[in-house]
């Protein structure tokens, strides 16, 4: 899946590269609805985060977060019951002209905090009893299981609404695969996180629910390929911005932590339109 998305990403860059977009050239899309499910791989950038509450405020800086991808296996990928288990986008949304549409989906993405890694931490911990406690002013730390464990892995939802254009760049049935277009994309997004947060600091339990911790901004471009009528394949790159100032991390609802990082995507899509109006 790695590899099939890096390539994917080489290709839409290429075809961007050497395609000039005809706005004219256009398929009648006005009125259609459409719905897909895909598959995302992602990556994120180092983020500082802060840990507050009755006993403690510190600030960790430039943290390590990285995916967790599934293993692929078809019993899991292609079961719509475990859709959550991996890291999966779907959406659905209606075209308001021919070139425009507006949609609202979810980016199903996870993140992990590297374990055992070194880092500067400044702030102070008065939990009784514990090796932590003191007072820090850029000493390095290394995050150790029985320190800390964070993550979102269930996950790091990006619930979202998008604009996207879409631009007919190639008919192939001018070589024989009748009904067969390749379409460019590109779209803004702007949402809300909703995440489902792992965390385990020091000795104090987990909160383990979903909750509005903050929001996403989001672009993308992409390549669709459309099949007849109804069904298409789609590969977006999507980048953008995650801000959550309100993380819960335990079952204190004092605990709370924040951070902001970039975020990159690479997606393959499987979807179906139909003519409403």
């Amino acid at each position: 899946m790695k590899y099939l998305l890096r390539l994917l990403t080489i290709i839409t860059l290429t075809i961007l590269t050497l395609t000039r977009i005809n706005g004219q050239n256009s398929t009648n899309r006005k009125g259609k609805m459409y719905m897909y499910w895909g598959w995302n791989q992602s990556q994120y950038t180092k983020s500082d985060i802060r840990f507050h509450g009755n006993n403690y405020d510190f600030a960790l800086e430039n943290v390590i977060g990285r995916e967790r991808q599934t293993p692929f296996d078809p019993k899991i990928y292609f079961n719509p019951g475990l859709i959550t288990i991996p890291q999966v986008n779907y959406r659905v949304g209606y075209f308001i002209n021919n070139h425009y549409d507006i949609s609202f989906g979810v980016d199903h993405m996870k993140y992990v905090m590297k374990q055992d890694q070194t880092v500067k931490i400044n702030g102070y911990l008065k939990q009784s009893g514990s090796r932590f406690d003191g007072n820090y002013m850029n000493q390095d730390i290394v995050l150790t299981e029985d320190f800390l464990t964070f993550e979102h892995t269930d996950g790091l939802n990006y619930l979202n609404f998008e604009v996207n254009r879409y631009d007919k760049i190639a008919d192939l049935s001018k070589i024989k695969l009748k009904n067969v277009e390749i379409n460019l994309t590109e779209g803004v997004s702007v949402g809300a996180m909703m995440p489902k947060t792992n965390t385990k600091l020091l000795q104090n339990n987990r909160y383990d629910d979903y909750h509005f911790a903050g929001y996403g901004l989001g672009v993308k471009v992409g390549l669709n390929v459309t099949f007849g009528r109804y069904f298409f394949i789609q590969s977006d790159m999507k980048g953008g911005f995650i801000n959550m100032p309100d993380i819960r991390t335990t079952a204190s609802t004092s605990d709370r932590a924040a951070q902001h990082f970039w975020f990159w995507q690479g997606n393959i899509l499987f979807g179906f339109q139909i003519k409403v109006r």
